[in-house]
C-alpha cells in the first residue's frame, strides 16, 4: 500500500524531564513489577495475563471487589467473548466515590461552569449525597437490576449523578448524544428496551437555548418502551406532562439500603456508536469493564493523580463523556464540565476555563486546535495556564502545525500532548503517547500496556515501516461484550478478517523508530490512479499551507483516473479566496504527496460538517459534494456545513 510518509518524517520535538519522568505512575509501576519499559509490560501481560490484570490494572487503579474472582481470564467461549474477573462481585459505588468520600469528603469531586458563567460544585460528600437520593428515585420507579435508562443529558452535575446512581444500582446506562434529534434517540432508546428516560428541558448552545425537552417528549411518543421521563430544569421553563417527573422530585427522599453486590459481568452500559445508515450498533460494555479500562489509561497514559483536575470536550453521548466521568471519579481526581463550545462568546473560553479552573488535564480534539488556531499564537499566552500539566487529544488525526501549536503555544512546550486512540467497543485507547517517553508530532509511542496491538496487511501478517490496518492481538480487560443483540454483527465487524485477531478499521503505521501512526479510518481511503493515502495526509499538506486554518478530504470519481482527490478549505480570517491562492494550495499539496497525488480540485468551504466534540464527518462531505442522499446525519453539529460544502464549487 502506498502512503505518502510526511508525518513519520517528523523529528523529536519534546523531550521528558527526567525527574518529572522517573515520578509518573507508569514508571513507577514498572519499578515495583521489575519490567525495564513498555515492551516488558506488555510481555508481562502476554506470559502472566493473570498478574498483569491483577496488579498492573486492578490494584493500579483502585478497583475495589467484594468476592475476588475464580479466573482472571476466560476464554472457554472464545477469543471475541473473553470475559475478566470470572466470579468476582463488586458495585462501582465502592470505587468511584465510596473510597474517596472516606479519605477527602470536603474536596471537589465535580466543577461544572455553564455557558452563561454560572458555576457548581459538588464535593465527595455532597456527590455521595446526591447519588444516594437519585439511587433512591431509581427504587421508587420500580427500576430493576439489569433494566436499561436512557440519559439524554448535556454535561450537567446531574448527568454525573445519574451516571453514578445507575452504576450503583445495577441498572444498565444507554447514554445518548444531547444533540441527536428525535427520531436517532428514539432508535437507541427502542433498540435498547429502555423503560425510564433521564432528560434536561434544555442548555445553552452559544447563547441560544436548546429545547432538549421537546425532542425527549418527541422520541418517547416513537419509543413505547420508556414508561416514565424525569427532567432536570437547567432553563427552569416548562410546564411537565403526564408521565414527567421533575428531577428534584425525583430526589426527594433520602437513600434507603446499601448498593447491591453486582456480578463482574452484569450489564454497566449499552452505548451506541455514531456512523453510517441502518439500526445504530449497541456496544455492550460490562461493571468490571469500561470503566477500569478508562482509569487504567488515565493513569498509565495521563498520569492522572488524586487531586489533579481533568476538563475532557465532549459530551456523555461519545465515549469520552463516560470515560472522563468513570475514569476520573475511580482515580480520585476531579471532574471539570464546562456547557457550552470552546469559543464562545470569545475565541479564548477555553484558555479562561483552564486558569479559572486551574486545570492540570486538558483534552480536544484535534479539530477544535485548528479552529481555535486560527485566532492567533498568542491568544493563550493571555491566560495563566500554568496549571496544566498534560494534553490530551483523541477523535481523528493529527497534523503537524497544529500539533506544534498546541505544545508550544499552549503547553509552554512543558506539557507533552497525549495523542489517543482507541474507540467506544475498546472501552478507550490502543495507542498512546506517554509523558516519560519522547514525542513526535502526530505520533503515538506504542500500544497501552495489555493492548497487543500491531499493524497487518490483508492476510494478518505483522507490518514494520509499512502502512497496514490496526488490529490487535489478543483479548483485553474493557473489550466490548458484543452488540445490543447483535452477536453476528459484532463478529462480522471485528473478528471476520482475520482469524483470532481483532481489525479495528484504522490504517496505522508502525515506523521502524518505534514511533506510531493514525492516518484515518480505512473506509475513509482516498484512490488516485491506482495509489492509495488517507485523508490525514492530504489534510496535513493542505494546512500547511499558512493561509489555511482547516481542511477535509475526500475521494471521488473519476473517469481519467478512477479516484481523484478533493480537498475543501476553510481560510484564515485574513485570506483571500481567489484562484491564485486555490493554485498555491494545489502546488503545496502536490508537493507534499507528489505529483501523481495532485488534488483534482481545491475548494474553500465557510464551514467543515463536524460532530459536537469535533470530529470532521468526511462521509457528510462526500455526499454533499457527490449530490448523494446524507443517511444518518444525527451526530451532525452544524447541519448548514453541508450546504456550505455544496456552495464552495
Amino acid at each position: 500500500m502506498e502512503h505518502d510518509l510526511t508525518i513519520a518524517d517528523q523529528a523529536v520535538a519534546w523531550y521528558p524531564d527526567p525527574s518529572r519522568a522517573a515520578a509518573t505512575r507508569l514508571v513507577r509501576l514498572m519499578a515495583r513489577l521489575g519490567v525495564p519499559d513498555l515492551a516488558g509490560l506488555n510481555q508481562l501481560a502476554r506470559d502472566d495475563p493473570e498478574r498483569f490484570w491483577r496488579d498492573a490494572v486492578v490494584d493500579e487503579v483502585g478497583l475495589r471487589l467484594r468476592r475476588q474472582p475464580e479466573r482472571w481470564v476466560d476464554t472457554s467461549q472464545g477469543l471475541p467473548w473473553t470475559r475478566f474477573l470470572l466470579g468476582a462481585e463488586l458495585n462501582l459505588w465502592d470505587s468511584l466515590v465510596a473510597q474517596h468520600l472516606k479519605l477527602r469528603p470536603a474536596d471537589p469531586a465535580v466543577i461544572w461552569e455553564g455557558e452563561n458563567g454560572e458555576l457548581a460544585q459538588l464535593s465527595w460528600m455532597s456527590l455521595a449525597a446526591e447519588v444516594g437520593r437519585f439511587r433512591q428515585g431509581l427504587r421508587q420507579a420500580g427500576v430493576q437490576i439489569g433494566d436499561r435508562v436512557g440519559v439524554f443529558m448535556p454535561m450537567l452535575p446531574e448527568t454525573v449523578v445519574a451516571v453514578l446512581g445507575l452504576a450503583a444500582e445495577g441498572a444498565v446506562l444507554v447514554p445518548i448524544f444531547s444533540g441527536y434529534g428525535a427520531q436517532a434517540v428514539a432508535s437507541r432508546l427502542e433498540d435498547a428496551g429502555a423503560s425510564l428516560l433521564v432528560t434536561a428541558d434544555g442548555f445553552l448552545r452559544r447563547g441560544k437555548a436548546v429545547p432538549t425537552l421537546t425532542t425527549a417528549r418527541e422520541a418517547v411518543r416513537l419509543a413505547p418502551t420508556v414508561r416514565q421521563m424525569v427532567v432536570k430544569r437547567r432553563l427552569g421553563s416548562p410546564q411537565l406532562m403526564s408521565g414527567e417527573t421533575d428531577w428534584l422530585d425525583f430526589v426527594d427522599q433520602p437513600l434507603a439500603g446499601e448498593p447491591p453486590s453486582l456480578d463482574s459481568q452484569a450489564p454497566l452500559m449499552v452505548i451506541y456508536t455514531s456512523g453510517t445508515t441502518g439500526r445504530p450498533k449497541g456496544a455492550v460494555h460490562v461493571q468490571a469493564g469500561f470503566p477500569v479500562k478508562a482509569a487504567q489509561d488515565l493513569a498509565h497514559a495521563f498520569d492522572l493523580n488524586q487531586g489533579d483536575r481533568l476538563f475532557w470536550l465532549s459530551d456523555l453521548g461519545w465515549m469520552m463523556g463516560p470515560w472522563a466521568i468513570y475514569g476520573t471519579l475511580m482515580l480520585g481526581a476531579t471532574l471539570v464540565m464546562y456547557e457550552g463550545t470552546p469559543d464562545y462568546p470569545a475565541p479564548d473560553r477555553l484558555w479562561q476555563l483552564v486558569e479559572r479552573h486551574r486545570l492540570t488535564h486538558l483534552g480536544v480534539a484535534p479539530t477544535v486546535i485548528r479552529s481555535l488556531m486560527a485566532h492567533g499564537p498568542d491568544l493563550p499566552g493571555r491566560h495563566d495556564l500554568r496549571s496544566l500539566r498534560i494534553l490530551g487529544s483523541t477523535g481523528e488525526a493529527w497534523n503537524v502545525a497544529p500539533w506544534l501549536f498546541f505544545l508550544e503555544a499552549v503547553g509552554g512546550r512543558r506539557c507533552p500532548i497525549i495523542n489517543y486512540s482507541g474507540g467506544t467497543e475498546i472501552s478507550g485507547g490502543i495507542l498512546a503517547s506517554y509523558p516519560h517517553l519522547p514525542q513526535k508530532p502526530c505520533a503515538f509511542n506504542g500500544p497501552l500496556p495489555g493492548m497487543q496491538a500491531m499493524v497487518v496487511d490483508d492476510r494478518g501478517q505483522r507490518l514494520v515501516g509499512e502502512v497496514g490496518e490496526l488490529a490487535i492481538g489478543a483479548p483485553w480487560l474493557g473489550m466490548t461484550r458484543g452488540f445490543w443483540q447483535d452477536d453476528a454483527r459484532y463478529l462480522d465487524t471485528y473478528w471476520s478478517r482475520c482469524p483470532g485477531i481483532w481489525v479495528h478499521g484504522d490504517f496505522a503505521l508502525e515506523s521502524e523508530d518505534g514511533f506510531w501512526y493514525i492516518l484515518g479510518r480505512s473506509d475513509d481511503t482516498i484512490k488516485v490512479a491506482g495509489k492509495r493515502l488517507g485523508p490525514a495526509e492530504a489534510e496535513s499538506a493542505a494546512v500547511s499551507h499558512p493561509a489555511v486554518a482547516e481542511a477535509l478530504a475526500i475521494g471521488v470519481p473519476d473517469d481519467v483516473k478512477g479516484g481523484a482527490l478533493i480537498v475543501f478549505c476553510v481560510l484564515r480570517p485574513d485570506a483571500t479566496g481567489d484562484e491564485a491562492l486555490r493554485g498555491e494550495i494545489q502546488a503545496t499539496i502536490a508537493t507534499a504527496l507528489g505529483k501523481a497525488l495532485a488534488p483534482k480540485a481545491v475548494a474553500f468551504s465557510r464551514d467543515l460538517p463536524k460532530t459536537r466534540n469535533g470530529k470532521i464527518l468526511r462521509r457528510l462531505a462526500r455526499a454533499a459534494y457527490l449530490g448523494l442522499a446524507a443517511g444518518d446525519t444525527s451526530a451532525l453539529e452544524n447541519p448548514d456545513s453541508l450546504e456550505a460544502i455544496r456552495q464552495s464549487f
